[in-house]
């Protein structure tokens, strides 16, 4: 890894983007022997979001890239999920035996690992992109940094995160808010603490907290609160703290205590965002040899626990089709070919994901009573069963 300035030059594969899709495909691609180089416009290695879940399919991924069995230990798996409602004195209990594998892995575990596994060199920050655009003489991409450098690349992959600058390049529709926004923050307890080794999701109203227990000293926690789609979020730490206990002041006493011991530096406030389903049936994900992948293409709600799994599938999905055509050198039609079997084979797998937890934020927003029979009868009818998105596989690298 390095931070120095990024000098005008020509690369067979550059990723814009250091985050958690960014780097898997990156690895990917050096598992298959192919370089690359992976632009990051901050100065470090960036985890936002504090922690994700990883579910069996996330798993399968992971192990292709041969990080599994280091990440697994960095986390509890988890029994099962538990749903209580507290204005409604009730509460529903699922085992994880029908559903497999489950741990809450730290994002910043994810992305050390990952770059970790990477060569030296392969990971510059301070690499800010500001446009893309296309020689008429090469067809090649040309990437702009703030700075004013230009970097030109036989492949150009954007992992750029929901504000792509490589998806606005390709003509990819911006995202849409959702009327959930979400607080999220990490807790350690030096200790350890009593919690069990479930899902929590405890309600009240329109609030929802929930709790993850990574290891038996850490605690990922969120909180989904209900708002405008053009709210602004005070993002300083300490403030972001206060909303969330003024959030939660209904909730049992141990949910005020999670968050006053928070870790501060690990807290967030965002509008959820999402791509709207048909626009990911619909739209154009490739230009010669421009692609995007993970939240560049498909920004997708939390509530299936999808979003990281489904960019590391990407990225396996991304280089096994990528080695078979650069091992016999750059061929530009044959690359071409390559990416859009890349894009079919990813098209419908993250459609399907996007409209299931399309249809489930809009059963959990405030929306009518007849908006939410004909969702839940459309749930019915095309996810019978709703967990059937974690039986995926993405293949062998």
């Amino acid at each position: 890894m390095e931070s120095a300035a990024c000098k005008e030059e020509m690369h067979e594969i550059v990723i814009v983007g250091g985050g958690l899709c960014g780097l898997a495909t990156a690895l990917a691609l050096h598992k298959k022997g192919i370089k690359s180089v992976v632009l990051e416009k901050s100065e470090t290695l960036r985890a936002a979001g504090a922690a994700i879940g990883v579910l069996p399919n996330g798993w399968r991924a992971l192990d292709q890239l041969g990080v599994g069995s280091q990440l697994r230990s960095t986390a509890l798996r988890l029994e099962g999920n538990r749903m209580a409602w507290i204005d409604k004195g009730r509460e529903q209990y699922t085992p994880n035996k029908n559903i497999g594998e489950v741990r809450c892995l730290k994002r910043s575990d994810i992305v050390e690992t990952f770059a970790d596994a990477l060569p030296p060199k392969t990971l510059r920050f301070g690499c800010e992109i500001v446009s893309v655009e296309m020689d008429p003489l090469t067809s090649l991409p040309y990437i702009l940094l703030s700075n004013g450098q230009r970097i030109g690349s036989q492949i150009l992959i954007g992992c750029d995160g929901s504000r792509s600058v490589v998806s606005s390049f390709l003509g990819v529709k911006p995202t849409k808010t959702f009327r959930v926004a979400a607080i999220r923050g990490l807790t350690t307890y030096p200790n350890g603490h009593s919690f069990p080794l479930e899902f929590v999701r405890l309600i009240s109203g329109q609030t929802k907290f929930g709790i993850l227990p990574i290891t038996d000293k850490l605690v990922h926690w969120f909180i989904n609160l209900h708002h405008g789609t053009d709210t602004k979020f005070p993002q300083d730490p300490e403030l972001i703290k206060q909303t969330a206990l003024e959030a939660t002041s209904d909730h049992p006493k141990h949910v005020q205590e999670i968050i006053e011991g928070c870790d501060l530096d690990s807290l967030s406030f965002f509008h959820l965002r999402y791509h709207e389903p048909w626009d990911l049936m619909l739209g154009n994900f490739r230009e010669k040899t421009v692609t995007v992948a993970g939240d560049a293409m498909h920004v997708m709600g939390p509530f299936l626990g999808q979003g990281g799994s489904a960019g590391i599938e990407d990225a396996v999905v991304l280089a096994r089709n990528l080695v078979k055509t650069l091992k016999g050198g750059f061929d530009h039609e044959k690359v071409g070919e390559a990416l859009d079997q890349y894009i079919k084979e990813r098209r419908m797998r993250v459609v399907k994901l996007a409209t299931q937890a399309y249809l489930t934020a809009l059963l959990i927003e405030d929306r009518p009573m007849l908006t939410k029979f004909i969702v839940t009868a459309a749930m019915a009818l095309f996810f019978k069963n709703p967990y059937a998105h974690v039986e995926y596989d993405c293949g062998h690298l």
